[in-house]
């Protein structure tokens, strides 16, 4: 197996063992389900009192530049979108000639199943992308975007964004289940 090879395989076992089975059957209602008031989401446009909205058309994402601190809590929807946009679809434009990605444009989900659509696709992107990365690759600094760290770290880095943000969704979705110590509610 190739270096990146097993890159590549890292993160996949975590999809395909963990994260992806855990969002089957996300329902619109979680999607958007705010577990706190003041919580950061997907809107729409005209819905939103965020003092940013990235996005382009009906839905936009909430934001603010710079960013509070502490950092409001996020929805599912906001957590997808991040690691639709943010985690993977940047660096699949940038390394792997992608579609171009930016959050100011971008046409975030309105509902649940379109996210798990985007998520899916730019998921595949990135781990095709990084199947083909050769050892030279992974040595080197890429010549596009602004991080300037050898390809290896970098695709490292995305791998422990995805772990880390699926576990984040992982968790919401289990406190939606367990809402008001009532039991689980389906999902």
């Amino acid at each position: 197996m190739t270096r990146s090879e097993r890159l590549a395989e890292q993160v996949d076992w975590y999809w395909h063992k963990n994260l992806r089975p855990r969002l089957d059957g996300l329902t619109d209602e979680e999607y958007f389900w705010e577990p706190v008031r003041g919580c950061w989401s997907i809107r729409p446009r005209a819905a939103s009192a965020a003092p940013t909205l990235e996005g382009s058309g009906v839905w936009a994402l909430d934001s603010a530049s710079p960013a509070p601190v502490p950092a409001p809590v996020t929805t599912i929807a906001w957590r997808l979108a991040h690691i639709v946009v943010s985690c993977l679809g940047y660096r699949v434009a940038w390394y792997f000639g992608g579609p171009d990605v930016d959050s100011r444009t971008f046409a975030y989900a309105g509902t649940a199943a379109e996210a798990l659509d985007q998520l899916d696709e730019m998921y595949g992107r990135w781990n095709a992308g990084v199947r083909e990365l050769s050892d030279a690759d992974l040595d080197d600094p890429p010549t596009v975007g602004p991080e300037p760290y050898p390809m290896e770290n970098r695709v490292l880095h995305v791998n422990r964004e995805l772990i880390h943000h699926g576990a984040e969704i992982s968790l919401l979705r289990d406190l939606y289940r367990w809402q008001d110590g009532a039991g689980p509610h389906r999902i």
